[in-house]
């Protein structure tokens, strides 16, 4: 006679405990019963074995905060694990059944201690496995799932009962924390999505489902490991591309760079050109949009201290350049009449247009706003309810580029731009993404048409969906942007290539001279470290090579701390950071002065400036450390180093360095006494002045935007 243990996370409804206790009975089986049971509702003459009745709400019980923490199956387990005639009834069990999902987790935990049982879901499931027994002395599917590496043949069989049989609840079992976290496991389920003769919307169920467990398990590696190993199965090239895809964005979630991004992209782009040339642009879109989405992820580019955009710009973009859909977007569309000559009987109309983002407009606002010859209108796009829903909608947009004929978003955005594009002569838009794609998206007519391109841009997907044909000039704040940027798109180095120019940042510098006390020559800072980019576990590093040499040196932060949800990989660098200055904060070397409206009162007590950034367009708060007196040090930002623009050709010679035993050398000789170090930093300070100061800087925008007639 068999012994059959059944497992409640849940109390039972009498009737149907009863019904599955008569039928294993019948089958000529022992029957008991653990798990969360109302002892005084049980059926009259319910004939059962054994019994250990449980409190009703073991599933919720939280009794330690690990407990509080798990889900209700670890909840269940943990509970049942603790009396001891469970324990041995489950060693003893021929058969283990869960009576309810919340006890699938407690089953799947027994098994692996009982190899002998066969583990199921439900009563149905328990007949048939006591039926089988006489006949078979392998275990059953679910066991067969869970207590090994089981063969092709075994898994297909086994995964079709599982999850045809008990979705959620059976498959749970067998993602659970402890097998997803195992390298048997991870391998256990890359058989199963594997397996030949299985149907594709079978794979996808299994797929995404053992994906949650792997989440659950906090193991993103797993998850993209088991998606890409399904894509590679399916049968439609749409739905493999999706999922490889679906794979990287996993990886890119946690802050991982994709193992197979090169690959999920390329599918994308395969699958996005066939729509496109059946004329299927709506889906076109959604796949393009997914291939630039994943490609220019801000983890790959922006919260990393490299990007493949660094490393190898044109070699990373090939694929979209060799791709129908995406070059189709990027294709020129022109205007139909060249800009107009700014107007000699009126003021110049200029309208400046941004997004949530007028970091850098304050003193050119200013400036055009008292200028007799000028009148200006401000317009942020993402102030108005109605022009911020056509600003930032990238799939729209590029259904819209995809289609020879008008789109309701592009009747849209016409409506919404056009009579701004019919008040203005010139257009000024700030940062060269989605408001410069949607002014483009619409023929500007005789409205000039300037883009303003800082850094990250460069780093986005934003220039590939820009119509340069319908820009006039294209503003660069260095030429070193300028080159990354031209050799990412191949149009901007054609002869219909809108005029470039180079232009420094708008910076008030005057007020920055500041007269600093003695005891800033020790005190190195940093303006800015709220990206990644920054780098400040470099300057750190400086830092300590300089204390090893003379432990007066301290470093002063100015500014906020990276926000740590923006993505993992940001936060896991704050962490690394934290981690590197927190001996030094408690001995008073470092001291972070968080963000300030009074940029130049905090540069007063700083002697020497550090830039320890990895890239940058300029680098405005090196710059004010400059204008202020303060010795610059200035790394060679990896991003550029070596090539014909850098920070090397931004800065004068001497202020840049290669790295931190340099930086420490060039501190030391530049702070070796008072009047050297005052005498250095005036002659920064001066050359600050006179090559970055709004006061020379402002005639260079009079000559863009006025014309010589007008400076």
């Amino acid at each position: 006679m068999s012994d059959v243990l059944l497992v409640a996370g849940v109390v039972p409804q009498p009737g149907i405990l009863n019904m599955a206790v008569q039928r294993l009975r019948e089958a000529g089986a022992r029957v008991h019963l653990v798990g969360a049971v109302n002892a005084d509702e049980l059926p009259a003459g319910l004939q059962l074995d054994g019994l250990c009745a449980l409190p009703e709400d073991i599933s919720k019980a939280t009794p330690t905060r690990a407990a509080a923490r798990a889900v209700p199956g670890e909840r269940v387990w943990a509970r049942i694990r603790r009396e001891p005639w469970a324990r041995e009834r489950s060693r003893t069990a021929d058969v283990l059944v869960a009576l309810d999902s919340h006890a699938v987790y407690t089953v799947w935990r027994m098994a692996q201690r009982n190899r002998t049982a066969d583990a199921r879901y439900g009563t149905q499931a328990a007949v048939q496995a006591l039926a089988e027994r006489e006949a078979r002395t392998s275990p059953g599917p679910l066991q067969r799932l869970t207590n090994g590496i089981p063969s092709t043949a075994v898994v297909r069989q086994g995964v079709n009962r599982l999850i045809n049989a008990a979705p959620r609840a059976a498959v749970n079992a067998a993602t659970a924390r402890p097998i997803m976290r195992s390298k048997a496991g991870t391998q256990l389920w890359l058989s199963a999505v594997k397996a030949p003769k299985i149907s594709d919307s079978l794979r996808t169920k299994v797929a995404h489902q053992v994906a949650k467990g792997m989440a659950w398990a906090d193991r993103p590696d797993g998850e993209a490991l088991i998606l890409t190993a399904t894509a590679n199965k399916l049968r439609k090239p749409t739905a493999q591309a999706k999922m490889l895809g679906e794979a990287a964005s996993r990886e890119l979630k946690a802050g991982m760079p994709p193992r197979d991004l090169d690959a999920a992209v390329r599918a994308l782009l395969a699958v996005a050109d066939q729509r496109h040339r059946a004329d299927e642009n709506a889906a076109a879109a959604d796949l393009l949009n997914r291939a630039m989405t994943l490609a220019f992820d801000r983890v790959l580019h922006i919260d990393q201290l490299t990007s493949p955009l660094a490393e190898d710009p044109e070699g990373f973009v090939a694929p979209f350049r060799r791709s129908l859909a995406a070059t189709t977007v990027a294709s020129p569309r022109g205007r139909s009449q060249p800009a107009a000559p700014p107007p000699t009987d009126r003021p110049l109309r200029l309208l400046i247009a941004t997004s949530a983002n007028d970091n850098f407009l304050k003193l050119i606002r200013d400036h055009y706003d008292a200028h007799p010859g000028v009148e200006v209108r401000f317009l942020d796009l993402a102030a108005n309810a109605a022009l911020k829903s056509v600003t930032w909608a990238s799939k729209p947009m590029l259904e819209h580029r995809l289609t020879a004929d008008e789109t309701p978003y592009g009747e849209k955005a016409e409506d919404r731009i056009r009579p701004h594009l019919d008040w203005a002569d010139t257009v000024f838009v700030d940062w060269c993404v989605a408001p410069a794609a949607l002014f483009t998206m619409v023929d500007p007519g005789s409205t000039r048409i300037i883009v303003r391109l800082h850094s990250y841009e460069a780093l986005s997907r934003w220039p590939y969906m820009v119509d340069f044909s319908r820009i006039d000039d294209l503003v660069f704040v260095a030429d070193h942007i300028k080159d990354l940027t031209t050799a990412l798109v191949p149009y901007l180095q054609g002869p219909d290539a809108p005029r470039m120019h180079v232009l420094d940042n708008a910076m008030d510098l005057r007020g920055f001279r500041i007269d600093k006390p003695a005891k800033a020559r020790f005190q190195l800072g940093m303006v800015g470290i709220s990206q990644v980019a920054k780098d400040p576990r470099w300057a750190i590093q400086v830092l300590r090579l300089l204390r090893e040499r003379d432990d007066r040196y301290r470093l002063l932060l100015v500014g906020g701390d990276m926000n740590p949800d923006v993505s993992v990989a940001s936060r896991e660098y704050l962490e690394a950071f934290n981690r590197d200055v927190r001996e030094l904060e408690a001995s008073g070397a470092v001291q972070r002065l968080g963000a300030t409206n009074d940029v130049p009162k905090m540069l007063s007590d700083i002697g020497v400036i550090i830039s320890s950034s990895v890239r940058e367009g300029c680098h405005c708060g090196l710059m004010e450390g400059a204008a202020s007196g303060a010795v610059p040090v200035v790394r060679d930002w990896p991003f550029f180093a070596g090539r014909p623009n850098s920070a090397r050709t931004l800065y004068p010679e001497g202020w840049v360095i290669d790295s931190p035993e340099e930086a420490v050398q060039r501190i030391l000789q530049t702070t070796a006494d008072d009047e050297t170090w005052r005498a250095v930093g005036r002659e920064a300070s001066a050359y600050a002045l006179r090559e970055w100061d709004w006061s020379v800087v402002k005639h260079q925008f009079d000559e863009l935007l006025l014309g010589d007639a007008q400076s």
